[in-house]
């Protein structure tokens, strides 16, 4: 019984680096769906300052 307990732990490291790349990326979706508009003008208002169309 230990024997398949130590079996299984053998890819348990690589599962917890994709849960967290996971958690990372749904963390950046989130934060450019909220400041993306936001961003978008201040782009727009860079490229029109710098006599852009």
């Amino acid at each position: 019984m230990l024997y398949f307990s130590c079996k299984d732990e053998r890819g348990q490291g690589l599962v917890e680096y994709a849960l967290i790349l996971v958690l990372v990326a749904i963390v950046v979706i989130a934060i450019l769906a909220i400041l993306g508009p936001q961003i978008g003008n201040i782009f727009s208002q860079v490229t029109n300052g710098l006599g852009g169309s």
